[in-house]
């Protein structure tokens, strides 16, 4: 018997293979979880016990590994011939930031009181009525400077009277979500 745990491992591999074949009943497969076993042996070394039986332990961890990818594929979807994957899409994780900063930017345009109503009754969720109370002036005010300030943010950042600001452009959703742009 060798002194490193370690050593002992390459005299194990041929019954490893042949375990792990008759599991798979494919070489192919056989050979990578022989392989998963010897990694995961190898990095948890330290867990064996000299003078236990490593051929035991070995075919423990590499069971134990077969039926883990096991368990992991019974939840996987097969998907050969790939069409699952052609209709899988992804919004662009810039799109909404470079809407975003044309925002800020039209935003910081505006003037002081159109942008302090907006952040009042848009952003902060205050009523018309308390935002006036907290600016000192009439409610109508506050609903004309709010009705302005969203008139210019609209004509800075090029939105029709009626169009919703949208973080992510039509032809963008179109491509998503599988339906042509309106």
């Amino acid at each position: 018997m060798t002194n490193d745990p370690r050593d002992e491992i390459v005299e194990h591999l041929g019954s490893l293979r042949a375990f792990a074949r008759s599991l798979t009943r494919n070489a192919t497969t056989a050979d990578d979880l022989v392989q998963d076993t010897v990694v995961k042996a190898w990095s948890n070394i330290d867990k064996f016990e000299p003078g236990t039986n490593m051929r035991a332990w070995l075919f423990t961890i590499l069971r134990n590994t077969f039926y883990s990818l096991r368990r992991k594929r019974s939840r996987e979807v097969a998907d050969v011939d790939g069409v699952m994957a052609e209709r899988l899409s992804e919004k662009p994780a810039h799109d909404g930031r470079l809407v975003m900063q044309d925002f800020t930017a039209a935003f910081a345009e505006l003037p002081d009181e159109q942008r302090e109503a907006l952040l009042l009754v848009g952003a902060s969720g205050f009523s018309y009525e308390e935002a006036a109370d907290m600016c000192g002036c009439a409610v109508g005010t506050i609903k004309s400077r709010a009705n302005r300030g969203r008139k210019r943010l609209a004509e800075l950042m090029h939105l029709d009277e009626n169009e919703p600001l949208e973080m992510t452009d039509q032809a963008t959703m179109a491509v998503v979500t599988g339906r042509p742009a309106a």
